[in-house]
């Protein structure tokens, strides 16, 4: 149901509590390194009864079409928006992905796990470099004590990175829905 069916009182009630909600959403999406505006425009497609084009948000949220194109571009990229078809409409339509917990794993999936594999690749690289400055050096047991240490820590990190990505692999899955179960809404009861 959307909102012009409403007299202009309930309107403005609606959109006072909607502003709110969209505006702590923008404030949040930094935990994702998303600009405010971006984060408001996902609050408007959050609350949007239908796909918006980029003429329709600009006009809704006062900004221009190229800042609205590259927030919309932000939001496709960590998909937390699907671009989506309309019979007859030649402008692309956006509408925000409602899964919350997909959106989630989807980020996490797209942020972590390049910070993961290149990690692990850095510290796999810097333990071969300790070991063959250790094989240069053999006599010096001070600065082969000081590379045990550091291979130490490495391989610490790497056990860490490796788990971490076996966490991003359950969030993929959906895996971790059995361990920490999605928690029911109004739409899910009988």
């Amino acid at each position: 149901m959307g909102l012009y069916q409403l007299d202009e009182e309930r309107q403005a009630a609606v959109q006072k509590i909607r502003k709110r909600v969209i505006e702590n959403i923008g404030r949040n999406m930094d935990l994702y390194g998303i600009s405010i505006s971006t984060g408001h425009l996902y609050g408007l497609l959050f609350f949007s009864d239908k796909p918006m084009n980029l003429d329709e948000m600009g006009q809704e949220m006062k900004m221009s079409k190229t800042s609205m194109s590259t927030g919309v571009r932000t939001l496709l990229d960590y998909k937390m928006v699907h671009k989506v078809w309309e019979k007859g409409s030649r402008k692309d339509l956006y509408e925000v992905e409602y899964d919350w917990y997909q959106t989630f794993a989807d980020f996490f999936d797209i942020k972590w796990r390049k910070s993961v594999e290149s990690n692990i690749l850095i510290l796999g690289r810097a333990l071969d470099e300790t070991s063959k400055l250790m094989k240069q050096h053999e006599n010096d047991e001070v600065l082969t004590a000081v590379l045990l240490e550091d291979q130490a820590k490495m391989r610490e990190a790497i056990a860490y990175y490796k788990w971490l990505d076996r966490l991003i692999d359950t969030l993929v899955s959906g895996e971790i829905f059995k361990l920490v179960p999605k928690e029911p809404t109004a739409d899910d009861t009988p």
